[in-house]
């Protein structure tokens, strides 16, 4: 029997890339009422311990995903950005951007071990379980800062000509960074503490938020101009720049469902981005959610993706509105 032409191009397309999932269909399943002091920026995911750490300017708060209760805070963090999880060590280390340092954590007990000195404003930070090494992206020095996560040591600094936002890794020794006033991605030897290559990721401006895909070595970048630059790891060859929202700060990538997502904190939305092949992406779904929602984190687990938002006052026109106060939640989305 002669075959469709549809079945026969469908063939084709698994034997090229694989088995392609399909594109999964995303809805908010709950809202986590937090409460709390404080502006925020990035949220972190421990999946060894069902942690959500949320960072609030002075302090970290600590999520548990299983009970949605908070269970503990990490006091005495001045500008705190991000926070990096190193599992097999019990350590977690928080970026404080006001403080110029990294102050070192017991994850079973939240208490400080150590505080390191690094660049100046340290905003995002990673944990690259290649080397064992804590890398701090810092934006007013326009430099990184790695450090022994074993024994806090400062290992070196590596200038990157601009300012970094947030990085990924890809777990075999490289560290990619946005350069969000360049409109670049360095890539990081994060075993020579040297950097390799510089990629502009024109036409996306301002990126912020990254992700990274380790199986197909593509990295996500969100930019400030509702584009995302889809970038081939290897060569930083831009391959793809799918549509997004706009005010994106973070970024996303789930490996098992071949999706990555933007968080749009000015639209109030979710880009879920879904990739069709090899350098075949498209937009699965555009989410509402809550404006200001602009940061994420991801359990690969099961799926679920976390946003941090609140209720605003009215804007003035001066900067950003300020907070209700005692109003910030946990917003929590996943496939249908």
């Amino acid at each position: 029997m002669k075959k469709p032409l549809w079945l026969l191009t469908s063939f084709i397309v698994l034997c090229a890339f694989g088995n392609v999932p399909t594109k999964p269909v995303y809805h908010q399943i709950k809202k986590i009422a937090i409460g709390g002091e404080g502006g925020w920026d990035d949220l972190t995911f421990d999946a060894s311990a069902h942690h959500l750490y949320i960072t609030r300017g002075t302090h970290v708060m600590v999520l548990d995903t299983q009970t949605d209760k908070v269970v503990g805070d990490i006091p005495n963090t001045p500008g705190v950005h991000g926070v990096a999880i190193c599992p097999k060590l019990h350590r977690g280390f928080t970026s404080n951007g006001r403080e110029n340092t990294v102050l070192i954590f017991d994850t079973m007990t939240l208490k400080e071990i150590q505080r390191v000195p690094v660049g100046t404003n340290p905003d995002a930070i990673l944990f690259d379980s290649a080397t064992n090494r804590v890398f701090t992206f810092n934006g007013r020095s326009n430099d990184v800062t790695a450090i022994d996560a074993a024994t806090g040591k400062v290992l070196g600094t590596i200038p990157v000509g601009g300012k970094p936002e947030f990085a990924a890794s890809d777990g075999k020794g490289m560290v990619f960074a946005n350069i969000e006033d360049k409109s670049e991605i360095v890539a990081i030897d994060a075993k020579k503490l040297t950097v390799k290559s510089h990629w502009s990721i024109s036409p996306v401006e301002e990126p912020s938020g990254i992700s990274f895909d380790k199986a197909h070595r593509r990295l996500f970048a969100v930019g400030s101009n509702k584009m995302m630059a889809v970038v081939d790891a290897d060569t930083g060859k831009v391959v793809a720049t799918p549509e997004i929202g706009s005010g994106p700060d973070g970024s996303g990538f789930d490996p098992a469902l071949g999706v990555a997502f933007s968080p749009n904190g000015r639209d109030g939305t979710l880009t879920v981005v879904h990739e069709d092949g090899k350098n075949s992406f498209s937009v699965a779904g555009t989410v509402p959610t809550q404006t200001g929602a602009r940061t994420m984190t991801l359990d690969p687990k099961t799926h679920r993706v976390y946003l941090i938002t609140a209720t605003f006052k009215p804007s003035t026109g001066a900067g950003r509105p300020a907070m209700e106060p005692n109003t910030a939640v946990i917003l929590v989305y996943g496939p249908k």
